[in-house]
This record gives C-alpha cells, structure tokens and sequence, in this order.
C-alpha cells in the first residue's frame, strides 16, 4: 500500500511539473489572477518564515531566532549581499545567545 502510495504521489508530481512547459503559452491568465498568485506566493513565503523563525519543537523558539531573521530581513532589503545576510543573521542570533537570551 505504501509504494502504491508514493508511486501516485511521484506520477502527480511529475505530471504537474509537465503541465507547466505544456501549457505556457497557451493559456492566458487575466490580470488579476496573476496578481492573486503573486500575493498567494508572498503569503506562503512570509507563513514558512514565520514558521521556520518562531517555532522549534512545537513551542516557541525563543527570542534570539526572530531577532536573527528580523536582522537578516532588513539586511536583505537593504539590498545587502547573500553573504552579509546570512552572516548578520547568523551573528546576531549567535550574539544573543551568548548574552543568554534564548
């Protein structure tokens, strides 16, 4: 049963990757579908963030993880490099830590 199970996961998968290559062209989305599958992508992006930063064995993570994403959030719209991202992130929750805050 179960590797019936993946075998259907993995031909679903597959064939919603083909789908895409198939159809570009052909299938015109108006504007504002468009516009709702962006805000969808940026809700879904900001929900695993959220997510991945706040929480940590189905509690909260402590204060040091969101103040290192906060950190790296800012340094990345200021246009910062990936580089200098991840190391202010990385720093900051390090720091905090150090300095006992969890």
């Amino acid at each position: 049963m179960t590797f019936a199970a993946i075998l259907v996961l993995a031909a679903g998968t597959y064939a919603f990757r083909l789908v895409g290559p198939l159809l570009h062209g052909r299938v015109e989305l108006s504007a504002r579908v468009r516009d709702t599958l962006a805000t969808g992508a940026v809700v879904l992006l900001v929900a695993l963030v959220a997510t991945a930063a706040l929480t940590q064995s189905q509690g909260f993570a402590g204060w040091a993880r969101p103040a290192g994403v906060l950190v790296g959030g800012v340094l990345a719209w200021r246009r910062a490099s990936f580089v200098l991202v991840v190391v202010g992130a990385a720093a900051t929750t390090g720091l905090l830590r150090l300095a006992g805050v969890s």
